[in-house]
């Protein structure tokens, strides 16, 4: 509920304050000295969006603070997951400076107008006249169907089988999902893994294979260049190596001369032993060396493997593409079986839509169970309310497939009037009629809900004395249960007040600003006379304002 309201630099106010009773809080006052600003301010606290023109001094900031006593909400699991400090007390701070930035506080913690939002929706509950209502909501009118069949054990142990349920079904789908692909990543794998174990590839064999063929394809060349030099160094009469040992035969005559020629003598021989001994494997080579076209295409074929596969992986050798079968082979062995998972899932999947079909039916009987007598109390109630040929009928579809809260789904049709043609609320209510139904509806669902505080700008609209008196005694009952602020012309409804205010403009010098001030008795009855009649009010206006107090103090 919320406890106060304190309005800065907002529109015509320059400052004030209002404190709000527990049970229902009227407020009255003068056209035009700002009753609507004052849900204006409001709005500001809920998220709505402002502008500097909503400025009343442009060189200070506006703020708007409300002071909610949320105790009775549960919200403590939404300050908590939104990281704003949880108090019983919660202070939301709305504050927009003269450069047009807006920002908002919970409990100082500063929060976007999406959240302000949505915790607002929690805290207040207002109702303008031609605004969308609550009571257009399918989801809102389920959750009164609901309240009355007494649902909420039985739905929330749905909701909370139905949350698992929608999350299992979600992992069963990645599941299915990853299984499959993890086949086709099989198959993949599978198939480069064909192409390397087929392969058989060795480190070290390209560059041997390389270096072959380099060999075979230059073989009549080595033969004739190899067979060649070993004729000249060893063969032919004036062959290299026969007339280096001639020099050797003679320096061997005259080596004993000089020691030095000794040492020389040796080198020398040694360089013709070395000479002899490369001419021999000069022929070797050339003997073993012999053009194989075979030979070439075998290795011409393992080569273009080779480069082949090299090419695909994009590497340049063939121990990577060996270190690429190693990793394909790993992570063959890294991929498992879903279809245990997948069957296990499934089975649990099962099993729970099995009793969510049990509970929806057990909802839905609930819920059909109440309807009539439902309607039946509506129009007993819009009847006294003026409307004694309204039509409402609740209608029940039943869902294919299971959401969130059965296999139902509600929408009230309505007809204000006598032969009137049955519509869904949007379309066949005015604005007056909404707010009566809407009225009705939830004080009917009052003590099974918890409403958050239930503001009504004008309910009474449109309406005869008669009226607004029954629509005040449904006001106070309601505000029994709930904390209930109304902005009305009515004395009938004023009359019901656990507090009253009145706004009004004062004059300054410079300027007029709006004014509330919380009216004792005495001044309830003059101001509920004015209502009834003028200003000043007459002596029979100020009687019948006496009676209408008197008649509020038997009623409640």
């Amino acid at each position: 509920m919320i406890k106060s309201l304190q309005i800065k630099n907002y529109a015509i106010i320059e400052d004030l304050q209002i404190n709000f009773a527990d049970g229902l809080t009227i407020i009255t006052g003068e056209t035009g000295a700002g009753k609507s600003i004052l849900l204006g301010a409001l709005g500001l606290i809920m998220g709505k969006r402002a502008d500097t023109k909503s400025l009343y001094d442009t060189s200070r900031k506006c703020v708007i603070e409300g002071i909610f006593n949320i105790a009775p909400y549960g919200l403590k699991p939404f300050f908590e997951v939104n990281d704003i400090d949880y108090e019983e007390e919660c202070v939301v701070r709305r504050e927009l400076t003269p450069s047009g930035k807006s920002r908002a506080f919970v409990n100082d913690t500063p929060v976007n107008l999406n959240l302000l939002k949505l915790l607002s929706s929690s805290l207040v509950d207002l109702h303008q006249q031609f605004d969308t209502l609550d009571i257009h909501n399918v989801s809102f009118q389920l959750r009164m169907i609901d309240a009355l069949a007494g649902n909420k054990e039985l739905l929330t142990e749905y909701q909370n089988i139905f949350r698992r349920y929608t999350a299992d079904r979600r992992k069963l789908r990645a599941l299915i999902e990853q299984n499959s692909n993890a086949e086709k990543e099989i198959d993949f794998i599978n198939f480069q893994l064909n192409e390397f174990n087929e392969a058989e590839l060795v480190d070290g064999e390209q560059e041997e294979m390389e270096g072959e063929l380099k060999r075979l394809t230059n073989a009549e060349s080595i033969k004739q260049i190899l067979s060649g030099a070993h004729q000249f160094l060893v063969e032919n009469d004036q062959s290299l190596v026969g007339q280096l040992e001639q020099v050797v035969q003679s320096i061997s005559e005259v080596k004993a001369v000089d020691k030095n020629l000794t040492a020389l003598y040796n080198r020398f021989q040694g360089l013709v032993y070395e000479i002899q001994d490369v001419s021999e494997e000069f022929d070797k080579i050339a003997e073993k060396t012999e053009y194989d076209a075979e030979r070439i295409q075998e290795i011409q074929q393992r080569l273009d493997l080779i480069y082949r596969l090299q090419n695909k992986h994009r590497v340049v050798n063939v121990s990577d593409l060996i270190a690429i079968q190693e990793d394909l082979d790993s992570q063959l062995k890294g991929f498992g079986d879903l279809t245990a998972d997948i069957e296990a899932l499934e089975s649990t999947i099962t099993e729970m839509e099995r009793q969510l079909n049990q509970m929806a039916v057990s909802l839905s009987k609930n819920r059909q169970s109440v309807i009539p007598d439902f309607e039946i109390k509506v129009l007993k109630l819009l009847a006294k309310l003026s409307m004694p040929h309204a039509q409402l009928k609740v209608d029940v579809t039943h869902l294919e497939s299971l959401t969130q809260t059965g296999v139902d789904e509600i929408n009230f049709y309505f007809s204000a009037n006598k032969g009137g043609r049955m519509q869904l609320i949007k379309d066949a209510a005015s604005g007056g009629e909404i707010s009566r139904l809407t009225l009705i509806t939830k004080s009917l669902v009052a003590s099974a809900i918890p409403l958050p505080t239930l503001i009504f700008d004008e309910i009474d609209s449109g309406v005869s004395g008669d009226v607004a008196l029954k629509m005040g005694d449904i006001l106070r009952k309601l505000s029994n249960q709930h904390q209930v602020v109304s902005i009305t012309h009515s004395p009938q409804i004023s009359s019901k007040a656990d507090a009253h205010y009145f706004v009004y403009k004062r004059d300054k010098e410079d300027r007029t600003i709006t004014k509330v001030k919380l009216l004792t008795e005495l001044e309830r009855v003059k101001a509920i006379a004015v209502m009834l009649s003028q200003s000043p009010p007459s002596e029979a206006a100020l009687e019948n304002a006496r009676e209408l107090l008197g008649l509020s103090l038997k009623t409640t």
